[in-house]
């Protein structure tokens, strides 16, 4: 059992910049695989990015490739995403889940945190 918390989001322009982060409960925390994801209006959850249990693999959607970066501080039971050079389609609400397998699917993951609002403006 892990509870997750997101925090960071808010409004930015284009090209601005943002860092989320998610704080887990538990002494457990490194013992998951962490992911983000995000939801636009109208649309389906959607991968964002993935993180193994030390930290040493990450593996990203090829819309943020290049632009977001998936960090952990497990001596912090925290989990960052970077997001760099924002467009509008980013805007979403955006969602850190913990998984005992790594994994691109919502279905994968066992627990999410409740969504924190990313908005970039044009």
């Amino acid at each position: 059992q892990v509870q997750l918390v997101e925090s960071g989001g808010g409004l930015v322009q284009a090209g601005g910049s943002l860092r989320l982060s998610c704080a887990a409960s538990g002494r457990t925390f490194s013992s998951y695989y962490m992911g983000w994801f995000r939801q636009a209006p109208g649309k389906e959850r959607e991968f964002v990015a993935t993180i193994s249990k030390s930290g040493d693999y990450t593996y990203y959607a090829d819309s943020v490739k290049g632009r977001f970066t998936i960090s952990r501080d497990n001596a912090k039971n925290t989990v960052y995403l970077q997001m760099n050079s924002l467009k509008p389609e980013d805007t979403a609400v955006y969602y850190c889940a913990a998984a005992s397998i790594m994994g691109t699917r919502d279905n994968d993951y066992d627990f999410w945190g409740q969504g924190t609002q990313v908005t970039v403006s044009s």
